[in-house]
């Protein structure tokens, strides 16, 4: 576990995502949670003892994602998250739960600790911005789209610290299947100008503005490629058989998730490609 600042840690050892919180006057304040539950019930102690136990008044997830969520019954059911992610997992019933259980099949001591999996729904909103004030912190959840329509990073701005789930990506292929690359752009952007000492990504090493660069340009090469492509005439999948070689390189693929990383990448360049599709029609439809 890293302290980033006073009162301020974050976890980057758990299986499936990054996590953190941070200790105020009035109570601690969890940014995203393990997935694992085991890990999740670690977590908790963890917090505890750092805290001196003080209670978790909240939960802040940047998005809807199950890595980022499943977590919240072993911290606290008042857990704050985007409009959008909030109707997705109103909707997380026992077929969803049955998926999480499935994903585990090669692990069975994994898979047996979801048996009593609760989803814990959010039970505060927001669209567009959400400030916390406790004791003298403050947090700033800001929706930024771009990984998904519910995705939100939080801000630390005393501190400088700055959540972002999986708008960064530092060391592998981005997770594109619900993305807009337009937004994810403009969120890092974003970033940028806020300017953090410290980035705790969704997945992967904690790191500075300085590392966003690479990210920046392989989203800004897939865009360019993907539009010239399309502006070619080619079909979506003409584009992504030509385009998945291309962007393969960009970032180390494990041998043993090779076919997922590529089908992956191939959802990811059909999602840009969608854009440049609707920009069009949008073009076409205001000349009739």
């Amino acid at each position: 576990m890293f302290e980033l600042a006073p009162g301020v840690y974050a976890e980057t050892s758990f299986y499936n995502s990054n996590t953190g919180f941070m200790v105020t006057s009035e109570g601690v304040i969890c940014f995203d949670t393990p997935m694992i539950p085991n890990e999740a019930k670690a977590w908790r102690q963890t917090i505890d003892e750092t805290s001196g136990g003080m209670p978790i008044r909240y939960v802040v997830i940047t998005d809807h994602h199950r890595g980022h969520c499943l977590g919240s019954q072993w911290l606290s059911d008042l857990v704050i998250a985007h409009e959008l992610a909030w109707k997705h997992m109103r909707n997380y019933g026992e077929n969803f739960k049955q998926r999480v259980r499935d994903s585990f099949k090669k692990f069975p001591e994994i898979r047996a600790q979801f048996h009593d999996l609760r989803i814990v729904v959010p039970k505060i909103t927001f669209q567009d911005r959400l400030t916390i004030v406790r004791g003298n912190r403050i947090v700033r959840v800001i929706h930024v789209k771009g990984h998904t329509p519910a995705t939100s990073i939080i801000w630390l701005p005393k501190e400088r610290v700055l959540f972002s789930g999986d708008i960064v990506w530092l060391d592998q292929h981005p997770f594109m299947t619900q993305a807009n690359s337009a937004e994810w752009l403009e969120a890092l952007k974003l970033i940028k100008k806020l300017d953090p000492k410290y980035i705790v990504p969704g997945h992967g090493p904690i790191c500075s503005v300085n590392e966003l660069d690479y990210l920046i340009d392989y989203l800004t090469f897939l865009r360019q490629r993907t539009k010239n492509l399309f502006d070619a005439g080619l079909t979506k999948q003409e584009v992504a058989t030509l385009l998945t070689p291309e962007m393969r390189p960009w970032f180390p693929i494990p041998s043993k998730r090779s076919s997922k990383i590529e089908s992956q990448i191939r959802s990811g360049i059909g999602r840009v490609y969608d854009e440049f599709r609707r920009a069009r029609e949008a073009e076409q439809a205001a000349l009739v």
